[in-house]
């Protein structure tokens, strides 16, 4: 279970939180521009845009979870189990594993319009990176800050919808999120009027009537109603850490804590929570076990080498002491 938001304040910006019963070793990852995309079914790409993002490294190889790269494009991979299929291979299409999406598209889009281009032009097949890595159901959310799509895979073929919500989160397929959306559409962050009955004298007894309604439960369709109006009302601001906090508590109104969510035992929580600055290509976050944000700069680092640079994730807490 995840959600993904894009969305644009002074900066452009995309966030995710990333919610799972259990961690895989993930690290902030930068691919630079030189290191060898490798992929099963087509020839490698040796020269590419530079990236960066959450990932899980196996013979270092970055396995990401989201990504943004040099030109300000992010893609974030959400769990879509049962509704995700993959495709046959096709003649005139490229078949991609599913763990090579990601740096398929960041590799070689400038732009959101790349993007898509780039999804037309493949089949989305099943093989797994490994025999101990099985293949991951996913849709993907793709934002520059101020557009976003959605791409999901079935049987037929790759669907691209155009995502006017800048929100994401998981089952069912999107068009139902489009559908359910409807049915809150008179939430407001204002006081509501009297529209019940004008012969009565009902009073306004508390401060945030006008959200009565806006579902509080953590399953995807009522996390994706509630970062979609959380993300729409918060204040815009114009201050560059300003605007990351507020990213940051609008993912925390669908923040998994442990316990809630039983999984035959084991308990879903959100492991990290990211916020990417697109327009400075500033990636932060912070973990279940550690709310400081971190920050890692991509311009800081040499983007033209051969080899990923790699940050642990910093998983401890770390508490700041005032006596």
């Amino acid at each position: 279970m995840c959600t993904a938001i894009g969305f644009k304040q002074k900066s452009r910006l995309f966030g995710r939180n990333l919610d799972l019963e259990y961690h895989f070793n993930e690290e902030v990852v930068i691919t630079p521009r030189n290191f060898k995309l490798e992929f099963r079914h087509i020839k490698p790409i040796a020269k590419h845009f530079a990236f960066f993002g959450i990932a899980t490294v196996i013979d270092g190889c970055p396995l990401y979870y989201d990504a943004v790269n040099e030109h300000g494009i992010a893609v974030a991979g959400l769990n879509f189990a049962g509704n995700a299929k993959f495709q046959n291979p096709e003649k005139n299409k490229y078949s991609i594993a599913q763990f090579e999406l990601i740096p398929f598209i960041l590799g070689q889009a400038r732009n959101l319009d790349d993007a898509k281009l780039l999804i037309q032009s493949i089949c989305l097949v099943d093989t797994p990176f490994d025999e101990k890595t099985p293949v991951s159901e996913l849709h993907f959310f793709i934002t520059d800050g101020t557009r976003s799509i959605t791409v999901e895979p079935d049987e037929e073929k790759i669907h691209i919808y155009e995502n006017q919500f800048g929100t994401l989160t998981n089952n069912p397929p999107f068009p139902f999120h489009c559908d359910n959306i409807n049915n809150y559409r008179s939430l407001s962050p204002a006081t509501p009027e009297n529209t019940f009955a004008q012969d009565l004298d009902l009073k306004v007894y508390s401060k945030g009537m006008g959200t009565i309604g806006l579902p509080g439960d953590l399953s995807s369709s009522s996390r994706f109603i509630r970062a979609a109006f959380t993300k729409f009302n918060a204040l815009k601001k114009s201050d560059k850490d300003e605007e990351i906090s507020q990213a940051f508590h609008i993912l925390e109104s669908v923040y998994q804590v442990e316990g809630c969510v039983n999984t035959k035992g084991l308990f879903e929580r959100t492991q990290y929570t990211s916020v990417a600055n697109l327009s400075s290509l500033t990636y932060f976050y912070k973990s279940y076990t550690n709310s400081r944000i971190t920050a890692v700069k991509m311009k800081d680092e040499e983007l033209s080498g051969s080899f990923p640079v790699r940050f642990p994730l910093r998983l401890k807490e770390d508490m700041f002491f005032e006596n």
